[in-house]
C-alpha cells in the first residue's frame, strides 16, 4: 500500500463520495498506520477537503423593498439600505464615519475593506437621504451607526459603533417575517429602490 496507490484511491473516493466519508476513511487509515503498523504518517496532506463554491440567491427589487420597509427601527432600516445599496459587508458598513460620506460628489470612502484596501463607491440619492435622516436623530459627531444603547445624550457620546450581533439579528428577523426562504441573500449592486423604503411602518 504505497502513497501513490493511496492517493489514487482517495482521488477516486473524493469524486464518488461525500467529504465526510472520505475523511472517515482517511482517519481510519491514519490510525491503523500510526498505532497498528507504528509507521510515520508522512503523507497526511494527500487528501484535502474540496473547495466548495456557493452561488448566492439573488433577491428581487420587490424583495429588497419589502425587507427594508418591514424593518421597524430606523437605525436598522437605514443600515440595511446602506449595506445593500452600496454592496458592503457588515464589517465595512458598521464603522462608517460621517467624514466618509462625500455628499457633493455622491460617493462613499470605504476604509480598509476587503483585502485591507480603501475604495470609493457611488452613493445613491436614497441612501444619502436615509443616512441624513438617521444622523438627524442621533447627531453623533463621527459615527453614522453609533451604539444605540441609552438616552440620546449617551448615544451622541458613544465610542463604538452599533453591535454586529444586533444588526445580524434584526436582518434575520425581518427576513423571517417577510417569508423569504432563500439561504444566501445577495442584492445586486446598484439596485434601484423607491423612496417609500424609508417610510415608517
Amino acid at each position: 500500500m504505497t502513497p501513490d496507490k493511496l492517493e489514487a484511491y482517495f482521488g477516486q473516493l473524493v469524486e464518488t463520495h461525500s467529504w465526510s466519508t472520505v475523511k472517515l476513511d482517511r482517519n481510519g487509515l491514519q490510525f491503523f498506520w500510526r498505532y497498528v503498523l507504528q509507521r510515520d504518517w508522512d503523507w497526511i496532506q494527500i487528501i484535502k477537503p474540496p473547495k466548495i463554491t456557493t452561488i448566492p440567491d439573488i433577491l428581487t427589487p420587490d424583495e429588497i423593498e419589502q425587507l427594508i420597509r418591514k424593518t421597524r427601527k430606523l437605525r436598522y432600516r437605514v443600515f440595511l439600505l446602506t449595506t445593500y445599496s452600496l454592496g458592503l459587508r457588515l464589517e465595512e458598513a458598521l464603522p462608517l464615519h460621517v467624514g466618509d460620506i462625500d455628499a457633493g460628489r455622491k460617493r462613499v470612502h470605504i476604509r480598509r475593506g476587503k483585502g485591507h484596501k480603501d475604495r470609493l463607491i457611488p452613493l445613491p440619492d436614497l441612501t444619502l437621504q436615509g443616512l441624513r435622516e438617521l444622523w438627524r436623530k442621533h447627531r453623533h459627531p463621527t459615527l453614522l451607526f453609533p451604539n444605540a444603547n441609552g438616552f440620546p445624550e449617551t448615544i451622541q457620546k458613544a465610542t463604538v459603533h452599533m453591535d454586529r450581533g444586533g444588526a445580524q439579528n434584526a436582518m434575520k428577523k425581518v427576513v423571517t417575517e417577510c417569508g423569504i426562504k432563500k439561504k444566501y441573500l445577495f442584492i445586486p449592486f446598484g439596485t434601484a429602490l423607491p423612496p417609500t423604503c424609508l417610510s415608517a411602518v
